[in-house]
Protein backbone atom coordinates (compact mmCIF):
# COMPACT_ATOMS: atom_id res chain seq x y z
CA UNK A 1 0.00 0.00 0.00
CA UNK A 2 2.88 2.35 0.70
CA UNK A 3 4.20 1.78 -2.82
CA UNK A 4 0.76 2.30 -4.38
CA UNK A 5 0.36 5.61 -2.53
CA UNK A 6 3.78 6.90 -3.54
CA UNK A 7 4.21 9.60 -6.19
CA UNK A 8 6.94 7.57 -7.84
CA UNK A 9 4.52 4.70 -8.51
CA UNK A 10 2.14 7.11 -10.23
CA UNK A 11 5.11 8.25 -12.30
CA UNK A 12 5.77 4.61 -13.15
CA UNK A 13 2.20 4.24 -14.41
CA UNK A 14 2.56 7.35 -16.58
CA UNK A 15 5.83 6.00 -17.94
CA UNK A 16 4.17 2.64 -18.71
CA UNK A 17 1.35 4.41 -20.57
CA UNK A 18 3.80 6.47 -22.64
CA UNK A 19 5.92 3.40 -23.33
CA UNK A 20 2.89 1.48 -24.59
CA UNK A 21 2.72 3.72 -27.66
CA UNK A 22 6.09 2.99 -29.34
CA UNK A 23 6.24 -0.67 -28.23
CA UNK A 24 2.76 -1.50 -29.51
CA UNK A 25 3.52 0.39 -32.73
CA UNK A 26 6.72 -1.64 -33.13
CA UNK A 27 4.79 -4.87 -32.50
CA UNK A 28 2.19 -3.85 -35.08
CA UNK A 29 4.94 -3.10 -37.58
CA UNK A 30 6.58 -6.47 -36.92
CA UNK A 31 3.31 -8.35 -37.49
CA UNK A 32 2.56 -6.29 -40.61
CA UNK A 33 6.00 -7.12 -42.00
CA UNK A 34 5.46 -10.83 -41.33
CA UNK A 35 2.09 -10.70 -43.11
CA UNK A 36 3.53 -8.87 -46.14
CA UNK A 37 6.48 -11.26 -46.40
CA UNK A 38 4.18 -14.28 -46.26
CA UNK A 39 2.04 -12.85 -49.05
CA UNK A 40 5.04 -11.93 -51.17
CA UNK A 41 6.91 -15.20 -50.73
CA UNK A 42 3.96 -17.56 -51.15
CA UNK A 43 1.81 -15.63 -53.66
CA UNK A 44 3.58 -12.81 -55.48
CA UNK A 45 6.98 -14.42 -55.99
CA UNK A 46 5.73 -17.57 -57.78
CA UNK A 47 3.69 -15.42 -60.15
CA UNK A 48 6.68 -13.16 -60.78
CA UNK A 49 8.70 -16.25 -61.70
CA UNK A 50 6.14 -17.27 -64.31
CA UNK A 51 4.01 -19.82 -62.46
CA UNK A 52 0.25 -19.60 -62.97
CA UNK A 53 -0.21 -20.19 -59.24
CA UNK A 54 1.79 -21.32 -56.26
CA UNK A 55 3.25 -24.77 -57.00
CA UNK A 56 2.44 -27.42 -54.43
CA UNK A 57 6.13 -28.07 -53.84
CA UNK A 58 6.84 -24.38 -53.20
CA UNK A 59 7.18 -24.67 -49.37
CA UNK A 60 10.06 -27.15 -49.61
CA UNK A 61 12.89 -24.81 -50.72
CA UNK A 62 11.50 -21.97 -48.62
CA UNK A 63 11.58 -23.97 -45.40
CA UNK A 64 15.08 -25.25 -46.16
CA UNK A 65 16.15 -21.62 -46.58
CA UNK A 66 14.30 -20.72 -43.37
CA UNK A 67 16.17 -23.41 -41.46
CA UNK A 68 19.52 -22.18 -42.73
CA UNK A 69 18.79 -18.51 -41.91
CA UNK A 70 17.43 -19.30 -38.44
CA UNK A 71 20.48 -21.47 -37.73
CA UNK A 72 22.76 -18.57 -38.73
CA UNK A 73 20.87 -16.21 -36.41
CA UNK A 74 21.08 -18.66 -33.51
CA UNK A 75 24.73 -19.47 -34.08
CA UNK A 76 26.20 -16.05 -34.82
CA UNK A 77 23.91 -13.40 -33.31
CA UNK A 78 23.78 -12.69 -29.56
CA UNK A 79 20.95 -14.24 -27.59
CA UNK A 80 20.58 -17.54 -29.51
CA UNK A 81 17.52 -16.14 -31.29
CA UNK A 82 15.54 -16.26 -28.05
CA UNK A 83 14.66 -19.27 -25.93
CA UNK A 84 13.88 -22.63 -27.51
CA UNK A 85 10.10 -23.26 -27.71
CA UNK A 86 10.77 -26.91 -26.83
CA UNK A 87 11.31 -25.74 -23.23
CA UNK A 88 7.69 -24.57 -23.01
CA UNK A 89 6.18 -21.13 -22.76
CA UNK A 90 8.38 -18.66 -20.87
CA UNK A 91 8.01 -15.12 -19.63
CA UNK A 92 11.53 -14.75 -18.34
CA UNK A 93 12.17 -11.04 -18.12
CA UNK A 94 13.93 -8.52 -20.32
CA UNK A 95 16.69 -9.77 -22.62
CA UNK A 96 19.76 -7.55 -23.01
CA UNK A 97 19.52 -4.97 -25.81
CA UNK A 98 22.24 -6.78 -27.77
CA UNK A 99 19.99 -9.87 -28.00
CA UNK A 100 17.03 -8.08 -29.59
CA UNK A 101 18.23 -8.12 -33.25
CA UNK A 102 18.87 -11.86 -33.10
CA UNK A 103 15.46 -12.55 -31.53
CA UNK A 104 13.71 -10.42 -34.15
CA UNK A 105 15.62 -11.96 -37.06
CA UNK A 106 15.03 -15.58 -36.02
CA UNK A 107 11.34 -14.94 -35.39
CA UNK A 108 10.85 -13.01 -38.63
CA UNK A 109 12.29 -15.83 -40.74
CA UNK A 110 10.43 -18.52 -38.79
CA UNK A 111 7.04 -16.82 -39.09
CA UNK A 112 7.42 -15.57 -42.68
CA UNK A 113 8.63 -18.76 -44.35
CA UNK A 114 6.16 -21.24 -42.92
CA UNK A 115 7.48 -22.94 -39.78
CA UNK A 116 4.73 -23.99 -37.34
CA UNK A 117 5.21 -21.51 -34.50
CA UNK A 118 3.48 -18.30 -33.41
CA UNK A 119 4.55 -14.70 -32.82
CA UNK A 120 3.59 -14.32 -29.14
CA UNK A 121 6.85 -15.47 -27.49
CA UNK A 122 9.16 -13.30 -29.65
CA UNK A 123 6.85 -10.30 -29.20
CA UNK A 124 6.87 -10.77 -25.42
CA UNK A 125 10.68 -10.92 -25.40
CA UNK A 126 11.03 -7.92 -27.73
CA UNK A 127 8.49 -5.89 -25.74
CA UNK A 128 10.28 -6.66 -22.48
CA UNK A 129 13.66 -5.85 -23.98
CA UNK A 130 12.49 -2.52 -25.37
CA UNK A 131 10.78 -1.66 -22.08
CA UNK A 132 13.89 -2.43 -20.06
CA UNK A 133 16.05 -0.45 -22.48
CA UNK A 134 13.73 2.56 -22.29
CA UNK A 135 13.86 2.52 -18.50
CA UNK A 136 17.66 2.41 -18.48
CA UNK A 137 17.82 5.30 -20.93
CA UNK A 138 15.32 7.34 -18.92
CA UNK A 139 17.08 6.80 -15.61
CA UNK A 140 20.42 5.08 -15.43
CA UNK A 141 20.26 4.60 -11.66
CA UNK A 142 16.81 2.98 -11.72
CA UNK A 143 16.53 -0.04 -9.36
CA UNK A 144 16.48 -3.45 -11.02
CA UNK A 145 13.00 -4.16 -9.68
CA UNK A 146 11.52 -1.03 -11.25
CA UNK A 147 13.23 -1.81 -14.55
CA UNK A 148 11.72 -5.28 -14.45
CA UNK A 149 8.23 -3.85 -13.87
CA UNK A 150 8.57 -1.57 -16.91
CA UNK A 151 9.93 -4.50 -18.95
CA UNK A 152 6.81 -6.50 -18.01
CA UNK A 153 4.65 -3.56 -19.11
CA UNK A 154 6.46 -3.64 -22.45
CA UNK A 155 5.49 -7.31 -22.84
CA UNK A 156 1.86 -6.47 -22.10
CA UNK A 157 1.87 -3.73 -24.73
CA UNK A 158 3.50 -5.94 -27.38
CA UNK A 159 0.74 -8.57 -27.28
CA UNK A 160 -2.09 -6.28 -26.25
CA UNK A 161 -4.55 -7.42 -28.93
CA UNK A 162 -2.75 -10.41 -30.44
CA UNK A 163 -5.00 -12.92 -28.64
CA UNK A 164 -8.19 -10.98 -29.33
CA UNK A 165 -8.32 -9.03 -26.06
CA UNK A 166 -5.85 -7.24 -23.78
CA UNK A 167 -7.20 -9.33 -20.90
CA UNK A 168 -6.17 -12.59 -22.57
CA UNK A 169 -2.62 -11.34 -23.01
CA UNK A 170 -2.59 -10.13 -19.41
CA UNK A 171 -3.77 -13.48 -18.07
CA UNK A 172 -1.21 -15.30 -20.22
CA UNK A 173 1.69 -13.28 -18.80
CA UNK A 174 0.28 -13.24 -15.29
CA UNK A 175 -0.16 -17.01 -15.04
CA UNK A 176 3.12 -17.78 -16.78
CA UNK A 177 5.03 -15.52 -14.40
CA UNK A 178 3.75 -17.24 -11.26
CA UNK A 179 3.32 -13.92 -9.45
CA UNK A 180 0.71 -13.62 -6.72
CA UNK A 181 -0.45 -11.55 -3.78
CA UNK A 182 0.46 -7.86 -3.51
CA UNK A 183 3.37 -8.32 -5.94
CA UNK A 184 0.92 -9.28 -8.66
CA UNK A 185 -1.01 -6.04 -8.31
CA UNK A 186 2.09 -3.88 -8.43
CA UNK A 187 3.23 -5.50 -11.69
CA UNK A 188 -0.21 -5.99 -13.21
CA UNK A 189 -1.45 -2.39 -13.05
CA UNK A 190 1.38 -0.87 -15.18
CA UNK A 191 1.03 -3.83 -17.53
CA UNK A 192 -2.71 -3.30 -17.97
CA UNK A 193 -2.16 0.41 -18.58
CA UNK A 194 0.40 -0.36 -21.28
CA UNK A 195 -1.88 -3.04 -22.79
CA UNK A 196 -4.83 -0.66 -22.91
CA UNK A 197 -2.76 2.00 -24.68
CA UNK A 198 -1.37 -0.68 -26.97
CA UNK A 199 -4.86 -1.80 -27.97
CA UNK A 200 -5.74 1.75 -28.96
CA UNK A 201 -2.54 2.00 -31.01
CA UNK A 202 -3.31 -1.28 -32.81
CA UNK A 203 -6.84 -0.08 -33.62
CA UNK A 204 -5.61 3.32 -34.75
CA UNK A 205 -2.89 1.89 -36.98
CA UNK A 206 -5.37 -0.52 -38.52
CA UNK A 207 -7.73 2.35 -39.36
CA UNK A 208 -4.90 4.49 -40.73
CA UNK A 209 -3.05 1.81 -42.72
CA UNK A 210 -5.72 -0.77 -43.54
CA UNK A 211 -3.14 -3.53 -43.06
CA UNK A 212 -5.29 -5.50 -40.63
CA UNK A 213 -5.77 -5.92 -36.91
CA UNK A 214 -3.46 -8.97 -36.53
CA UNK A 215 -5.77 -10.07 -33.72
CA UNK A 216 -7.15 -13.56 -33.24
CA UNK A 217 -10.85 -13.72 -34.08
CA UNK A 218 -13.31 -16.51 -34.82
CA UNK A 219 -16.23 -16.19 -37.24
CA UNK A 220 -19.89 -16.26 -36.33
CA UNK A 221 -20.57 -19.67 -34.86
CA UNK A 222 -23.83 -21.59 -34.55
CA UNK A 223 -25.57 -20.97 -31.26
CA UNK A 224 -24.97 -23.40 -28.43
CA UNK A 225 -27.75 -24.12 -25.97
CA UNK A 226 -26.56 -25.77 -22.77
CA UNK A 227 -24.31 -28.70 -21.85
CA UNK A 228 -25.68 -32.18 -21.23
CA UNK A 229 -24.32 -35.33 -19.59
CA UNK A 230 -23.12 -36.75 -22.89
CA UNK A 231 -21.06 -33.67 -23.62
CA UNK A 232 -19.39 -33.92 -20.22
CA UNK A 233 -18.36 -37.42 -21.26
CA UNK A 234 -16.85 -35.92 -24.39
CA UNK A 235 -14.95 -33.45 -22.17
CA UNK A 236 -13.23 -36.40 -20.46
CA UNK A 237 -12.34 -37.97 -23.81
CA UNK A 238 -11.06 -34.75 -25.36
CA UNK A 239 -8.98 -33.94 -22.26
CA UNK A 240 -7.29 -37.35 -22.35
CA UNK A 241 -6.67 -37.28 -26.09
CA UNK A 242 -5.20 -33.77 -25.91
CA UNK A 243 -2.86 -34.84 -23.10
CA UNK A 244 -1.56 -37.76 -25.17
CA UNK A 245 -1.13 -35.68 -28.35
CA UNK A 246 0.46 -32.76 -26.49
CA UNK A 247 2.86 -35.04 -24.65
CA UNK A 248 3.83 -36.68 -27.94
CA UNK A 249 4.54 -33.31 -29.57
CA UNK A 250 6.64 -32.18 -26.64
CA UNK A 251 8.61 -35.44 -26.52
CA UNK A 252 9.25 -35.23 -30.27
CA UNK A 253 10.64 -31.70 -29.92
CA UNK A 254 12.89 -32.65 -27.00
CA UNK A 255 14.11 -35.80 -28.77
CA UNK A 256 15.01 -33.92 -31.96
CA UNK A 257 16.55 -30.83 -30.38
CA UNK A 258 19.92 -32.31 -29.25
CA UNK A 259 20.53 -33.67 -32.76
CA UNK A 260 19.57 -30.34 -34.33
CA UNK A 261 21.78 -28.33 -31.99
CA UNK A 262 24.85 -30.51 -32.63
CA UNK A 263 24.81 -29.81 -36.40
CA UNK A 264 22.65 -26.71 -36.54
CA UNK A 265 23.56 -25.40 -40.00
CA UNK A 266 22.78 -28.80 -41.53
CA UNK A 267 20.03 -30.13 -39.29
CA UNK A 268 17.77 -27.07 -39.06
CA UNK A 269 17.29 -26.94 -42.87
CA UNK A 270 16.49 -30.67 -42.76
CA UNK A 271 13.85 -29.96 -40.12
CA UNK A 272 12.43 -27.27 -42.39
CA UNK A 273 12.39 -29.76 -45.27
CA UNK A 274 10.46 -32.24 -43.12
CA UNK A 275 7.89 -29.57 -42.18
CA UNK A 276 7.45 -28.66 -45.84
CA UNK A 277 7.10 -32.33 -46.83
CA UNK A 278 4.35 -32.82 -44.25
CA UNK A 279 2.46 -29.82 -45.65
CA UNK A 280 2.84 -31.04 -49.25
CA UNK A 281 1.73 -34.56 -48.28
CA UNK A 282 -1.38 -33.23 -46.58
CA UNK A 283 -2.26 -30.98 -49.53
CA UNK A 284 -1.71 -33.78 -52.06
CA UNK A 285 -3.82 -36.33 -50.20
CA UNK A 286 -6.61 -34.06 -48.95
CA UNK A 287 -6.85 -31.51 -51.76
CA UNK A 288 -6.74 -28.63 -49.28
CA UNK A 289 -4.12 -25.90 -49.06
CA UNK A 290 -0.63 -26.33 -47.60
CA UNK A 291 -1.29 -23.31 -45.37
CA UNK A 292 -3.46 -25.52 -43.16
CA UNK A 293 -0.26 -27.21 -41.97
CA UNK A 294 2.19 -24.34 -42.33
CA UNK A 295 2.38 -21.20 -40.18
CA UNK A 296 1.01 -20.69 -36.70
CA UNK A 297 -2.64 -21.36 -37.50
CA UNK A 298 -3.79 -17.94 -36.29
CA UNK A 299 -5.19 -16.92 -39.67
CA UNK A 300 -6.33 -20.42 -40.69
CA UNK A 301 -8.36 -21.23 -37.56
CA UNK A 302 -11.38 -19.07 -38.42
CA UNK A 303 -11.72 -20.32 -42.03
CA UNK A 304 -11.29 -23.93 -40.86
CA UNK A 305 -14.21 -23.61 -38.43
CA UNK A 306 -16.36 -21.58 -40.83
CA UNK A 307 -15.80 -24.06 -43.67
CA UNK A 308 -15.79 -27.21 -41.54
CA UNK A 309 -18.41 -28.81 -43.79
CA UNK A 310 -15.84 -28.86 -46.61
CA UNK A 311 -13.48 -31.09 -44.61
CA UNK A 312 -14.09 -34.81 -44.34
CA UNK A 313 -13.30 -36.59 -41.09
CA UNK A 314 -10.33 -38.32 -42.78
CA UNK A 315 -8.93 -34.99 -44.01
CA UNK A 316 -9.22 -33.54 -40.51
CA UNK A 317 -7.45 -36.52 -38.93
CA UNK A 318 -4.67 -36.18 -41.52
CA UNK A 319 -4.48 -32.44 -40.82
CA UNK A 320 -4.10 -33.02 -37.06
CA UNK A 321 -1.40 -35.65 -37.63
CA UNK A 322 0.64 -33.54 -40.10
CA UNK A 323 0.25 -30.30 -38.11
CA UNK A 324 1.26 -32.04 -34.85
CA UNK A 325 4.39 -33.55 -36.40
CA UNK A 326 5.32 -30.25 -38.07
CA UNK A 327 4.70 -28.44 -34.77
CA UNK A 328 7.00 -30.76 -32.80
CA UNK A 329 9.69 -30.59 -35.47
CA UNK A 330 9.52 -26.79 -35.65
CA UNK A 331 9.94 -26.48 -31.88
CA UNK A 332 13.19 -28.45 -32.05
CA UNK A 333 15.09 -25.90 -34.14
CA UNK A 334 13.10 -22.78 -35.03
CA UNK A 335 12.16 -19.83 -32.82
CA UNK A 336 8.63 -18.73 -32.00
CA UNK A 337 5.74 -19.26 -29.63
CA UNK A 338 3.61 -22.35 -28.91
CA UNK A 339 0.19 -20.77 -28.34
CA UNK A 340 -1.43 -20.52 -31.78
CA UNK A 341 -0.37 -23.93 -33.15
CA UNK A 342 -1.77 -25.54 -30.00
CA UNK A 343 -5.07 -23.67 -30.42
CA UNK A 344 -5.31 -24.61 -34.09
CA UNK A 345 -4.65 -28.29 -33.35
CA UNK A 346 -7.31 -28.25 -30.66
CA UNK A 347 -9.82 -26.59 -32.98
CA UNK A 348 -9.09 -29.05 -35.80
CA UNK A 349 -9.42 -31.99 -33.43
CA UNK A 350 -12.71 -30.62 -32.10
CA UNK A 351 -14.06 -30.21 -35.62
CA UNK A 352 -13.03 -33.79 -36.43
CA UNK A 353 -14.71 -35.21 -33.33
CA UNK A 354 -17.87 -33.21 -34.01
CA UNK A 355 -18.52 -35.66 -36.86
CA UNK A 356 -19.34 -38.21 -34.14
CA UNK A 357 -22.75 -38.36 -32.39
CA UNK A 358 -23.43 -36.19 -29.36
CA UNK A 359 -20.80 -33.50 -29.87
CA UNK A 360 -21.86 -30.13 -31.35
CA UNK A 361 -19.30 -28.20 -33.38
CA UNK A 362 -19.02 -25.29 -30.93
CA UNK A 363 -18.51 -27.55 -27.92
CA UNK A 364 -15.92 -29.66 -29.75
CA UNK A 365 -13.94 -26.63 -30.90
CA UNK A 366 -14.02 -24.97 -27.47
CA UNK A 367 -12.99 -28.10 -25.56
CA UNK A 368 -10.32 -28.92 -28.13
CA UNK A 369 -8.76 -25.45 -27.93
CA UNK A 370 -8.76 -25.44 -24.14
CA UNK A 371 -7.46 -28.98 -23.70
CA UNK A 372 -4.68 -28.73 -26.28
CA UNK A 373 -3.63 -25.30 -25.02
CA UNK A 374 -3.19 -26.54 -21.47
CA UNK A 375 -1.41 -29.68 -22.68
CA UNK A 376 1.21 -27.52 -24.40
CA UNK A 377 1.32 -24.40 -22.18
CA UNK A 378 0.58 -25.87 -18.71
CA UNK A 379 -1.50 -22.74 -17.96
CA UNK A 380 -5.03 -23.89 -17.01
CA UNK A 381 -6.69 -20.52 -16.35
CA UNK A 382 -5.34 -19.01 -19.56
CA UNK A 383 -6.40 -22.10 -21.51
CA UNK A 384 -10.00 -21.84 -20.26
CA UNK A 385 -10.12 -18.16 -21.19
CA UNK A 386 -8.56 -18.73 -24.62
CA UNK A 387 -11.27 -21.28 -25.40
CA UNK A 388 -14.22 -19.25 -24.14
CA UNK A 389 -13.64 -15.52 -24.56
CA UNK A 390 -13.11 -15.99 -28.29
CA UNK A 391 -16.53 -17.63 -28.69
CA UNK A 392 -18.55 -14.57 -27.71
CA UNK A 393 -22.02 -15.41 -26.40
CA UNK A 394 -21.38 -19.15 -26.79
CA UNK A 395 -18.40 -18.93 -24.47
CA UNK A 396 -20.37 -18.71 -21.23
CA UNK A 397 -22.62 -21.61 -22.19
CA UNK A 398 -19.75 -23.91 -23.08
CA UNK A 399 -17.43 -22.88 -20.24
CA UNK A 400 -18.35 -25.77 -17.86
CA UNK A 401 -17.35 -28.26 -20.55
CA UNK A 402 -14.11 -26.43 -21.23
CA UNK A 403 -13.20 -26.38 -17.54
CA UNK A 404 -13.62 -30.16 -17.29
CA UNK A 405 -11.64 -30.80 -20.49
CA UNK A 406 -8.85 -28.46 -19.37
CA UNK A 407 -8.66 -30.01 -15.89
CA UNK A 408 -8.48 -33.54 -17.29
CA UNK A 409 -5.84 -32.58 -19.87
CA UNK A 410 -3.80 -30.66 -17.28
CA UNK A 411 -3.62 -33.54 -14.81
CA UNK A 412 -3.14 -36.22 -17.47
CA UNK A 413 -0.39 -34.31 -19.28
CA UNK A 414 1.41 -33.76 -15.96
CA UNK A 415 1.47 -37.53 -15.46
CA UNK A 416 2.69 -38.11 -19.01
CA UNK A 417 5.42 -35.46 -18.85
CA UNK A 418 8.83 -36.80 -17.73
CA UNK A 419 9.86 -35.58 -14.29
CA UNK A 420 12.59 -32.89 -14.42
CA UNK A 421 16.05 -33.87 -13.32
CA UNK A 422 16.99 -32.90 -9.75
CA UNK A 423 18.15 -29.30 -9.59
CA UNK A 424 16.56 -28.32 -12.91
CA UNK A 425 15.19 -24.78 -13.03
CA UNK A 426 11.42 -24.43 -13.53
CA UNK A 427 10.11 -23.86 -17.05
CA UNK A 428 8.71 -20.42 -16.39
CA UNK A 429 10.00 -17.41 -14.60
CA UNK A 430 8.35 -14.20 -13.61
CA UNK A 431 8.75 -11.21 -15.89
CA UNK A 432 9.28 -8.87 -13.01
CA UNK A 433 9.57 -8.45 -9.30
CA UNK A 434 7.85 -5.70 -7.38
CA UNK A 435 9.79 -2.65 -6.31
CA UNK A 436 11.00 -3.21 -2.77
CA UNK A 437 10.97 0.38 -1.50
CA UNK A 438 8.68 3.20 -2.55
CA UNK A 439 11.39 5.81 -2.04
CA UNK A 440 13.50 4.21 -4.75
CA UNK A 441 10.80 3.49 -7.31
CA UNK A 442 11.54 5.88 -10.19
CA UNK A 443 9.21 7.84 -12.33
CA UNK A 444 9.94 8.91 -15.87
Amino acid sequence: MAILRSRSYVGLLVFAAILGVPISAAAYGFLALVSKLQEWVFTDLPQALGFSGTPRWWPLPLLVLAGFLVALAIRYLPGNGGHSPADGFKAAGAPPPADLPGIAAAALVTLSLGAVLGPEAPLIALGAGLGGLAMRLARRDAPAQATAVVAAAGSFAAISTLLGSPLLGAFLLMEASGLGGPTLGLVLVPGLVAAGVGSLIFIGLDNRTGLGTFSLALPDLPSFGHPNIGQFGWALVIGLVAAVVGSGIHRLALALRPHVERRMLLATPLVGLAVGALAVTYATVSGHDVSDVLFSGQDAMGPLIANSADYSAAALVLLVACKALAYGASMSGFRGGPVFPAMFLGAAGGVALSHLPGLPLVAGVAMGIGAMSVAMLKLPLTSVLLATLLLGSDGLAVMPLVIVAVAVAYVASARLTPAPAPGTAPATAGPAEAPARPSRTPGP
